[in-house]
């Protein structure tokens, strides 16, 4: 990726919305260049795909955590593809250390959450961390710092 890959993502991850018109006034490159290195990203697994950034409260889910997972042998979340159907599991991470996983759920009640907790039980586990705020919600994915960097 150059520095016009980088630039057209950070453009599309502030606003996935913007015409290619859009993109190419902000990023100083025609139209259907901007179309085709978009195509690229897209088709080489870079972008993969388009969202809404939901508020979570707002949408009735106002409880969430993180739940890490020690799983008992074969019974284990990572292994069962029903797990990742469930509404209130956002995010399933494999990790390393003494858990398996670490889910990222979030659940309209503490009644829901528990209920939650009772399911994953039979998998292994559960050790949960609730979410009291989210200083840094969300951000773009930038270049990385050339190794000679000095902060």
């Amino acid at each position: 990726m150059d520095e016009m890959d980088w630039a057209l993502l950070r453009e599309l991850q502030v606003d996935a919305r913007l015409s290619y018109s859009e993109l190419s006034r902000r990023v100083h490159l025609s139209p259907p260049a901007v179309a085709e290195r978009v195509r690229r990203m897209e088709e080489s697994g870079v972008v993969t795909g388009y969202h809404a950034h939901v508020d979570l409260a707002r949408a009735g889910r106002n409880v969430l955590a993180l739940i890490q997972m020690s799983c008992y042998g074969a019974r284990c979340v990572l292994r069962d593809p029903e797990v990742e159907t469930w509404p209130e599991i956002l995010q399933i991470m494999r990790v390393t250390g003494d858990a398996c996983s670490v889910l990222k759920v979030a659940a309209g009640s503490i009644d829901s959450f528990e209920r939650l907790i009772d399911r994953l039980a039979p998998y292994g586990r559960p050790a949960s961390t609730m979410v009291l705020s989210t200083p840094l919600q969300w951000r773009p994915v930038l270049p990385p710092m050339p190794p000679d960097h000095t902060a």
